[in-house]
């Protein structure tokens, strides 16, 4: 069977989705991106980039330019690409438990459309399970369909050197479903791990769950550090320095973003709740936020005084403000401060029109609290307070 496309990226217009169908384009996989998203699309036909992800804006001009990628609002461009890469991942909803049946429901949309011969490749981060759920709906389908799990493993502002530099994982329920995924992917790189798709799933999962136990030792050190009047800065400098076995430590500074919280909550719900360190990692983290008030709030008498928060991105150097732990804590202050004023230089007013400029939160703020430790404010000069746990400034993050 003949496809007029080599791929089809299923929400290809995000930040997994659009790194990847650009970085497949570029190694000569004729792409389509099929996504809901109307601004999204359009900007993508004009070779614009939707979100900031370095490296891609001039690769994006090029691949649009040549006719490699392509960019639709309409399903049924899934009919007529060999590969159909599914980034949509698996939500938690209130209660912190994930909804595994969210994938093959998204999927219903374009699902009419898929063709005996295709390979069903899920990318972004699922419950496990979720990838025998879509094979069997595809099954039931009477569809002749490989499906596999491939999870993406890029950082946001990495994607154009990641894919190509990490190795890939891939999957699937049959050699030849294994074989078509490496194939695919191997087109990006000759690393290439091969896994079942439950393995895979919770590869996945273990990663980002790793990275948020991490933060949140360090968060808590931070703390306990702190509340001793201790610069938790000083003593990591000292432990750090020159040895080996404390070299993985990270600075504290918030841990969040649209992947580390909910994935560490799928793992906890697919261990029936008794993943206790998960639990214990998401009420550090989270918690992070209103111990920073609290400090300020035992120093200073809040409820006169107007705080100024500096970055709403959940990290430097983005426009991103999914899962941002700068609005928790903005949340936190509406409750404790006279006003709160906020400042971000990426974030645009289309997607936050209270922020204000830099100069403006300056003058204005009897406080500043550094929330994203954009690059922006590494310069910053003022006889103010200034809380800055991420150390930006380099005089130390005790509060």
């Amino acid at each position: 069977m003949t496809f007029e496309n080599d791929v089809v990226v299923v929400g290809g217009g995000g930040h997994v989705g659009l790194p990847l169908a650009i970085a497949l384009a570029s190694r000569g996989k004729r792409t389509v991106v099929y996504d809901v998203a109307e601004a999204a699309v359009d900007k993508i036909r004009r070779a614009q980039m939707p979100f900031i992800e370095p490296g891609a804006d001039d690769v994006l001009a090029d691949v649009v330019a040549s006719g490699m990628l392509t960019a639709s609002t309409d399903p049924s461009v899934v009919a007529g690409a060999e590969n159909v890469v599914v980034v949509i991942g698996t939500p938690v909803d209130e209660h912190l438990n994930p909804d595994p049946n969210a994938i093959p429901r998204a999927l219903s949309t374009c699902a009419p459309f898929f063709r005996d011969g295709q390979l069903l490749v899920l990318r972004s981060t699922i419950y496990p399970g979720v990838t025998a759920l879509v094979r069997d709906m595809v099954a039931e389908m009477g569809l002749s369909v490989d499906v596999s799990f491939c999870p993406e493993r890029i950082a946001e502002h990495k994607a154009m050197t990641e894919l190509f530099e990490l190795p890939q994982i891939v999957s699937g329920y049959s050699p030849e479903a294994t074989a078509r995924a490496k194939a695919l992917f191997g087109s990006l790189t000759e690393k290439i791990v091969e896994l079942s798709p439950e393995e895979a799933e919770l590869a996945k999962l273990f990663t980002n769950t790793w990275r948020y136990i991490k933060f949140a030792a360090v968060n808590q050190f931070y703390m306990m550090a702190n509340s001793k009047g201790v610069d938790f800065e000083r003593v990591r400098a000292g432990l750090t320095f020159d040895y080996p076995r404390a070299q993985d430590m990270p600075g504290p500074g918030f841990a969040a973003g649209p992947c580390l919280f909910k994935d560490t909550m799928q793992l906890a719900a697919f261990s029936d709740n008794t993943f206790q360190l998960g639990h214990s990692a998401m009420l550090v983290n989270e918690g992070l936020p209103l111990y920073i008030a609290s400090q300020l709030e035992r120093q200073h008498d809040l409820s006169k005084l107007t705080v100024g928060i500096l970055g709403m991105a959940f990290k430097a150097g983005s426009d991103d403000i999914r899962s941002s732990l700068s609005y928790k804590l903005q949340r936190v202050l509406r409750f404790k401060a006279h006003t709160v004023i906020a400042t971000d230089p990426h974030v645009p007013a289309s997607v936050d029109d209270t922020l204000l400029s830099l100069d403006e939160v300056l003058e204005r703020s009897d406080i500043l609290i550094i929330a994203t430790p954009h690059k922006e404010y590494r310069e910053l000069r003022t006889d103010k307070p200034v809380a800055d746990v991420w150390n930006l400034l380099g005089n130390g993050v005790l509060i």
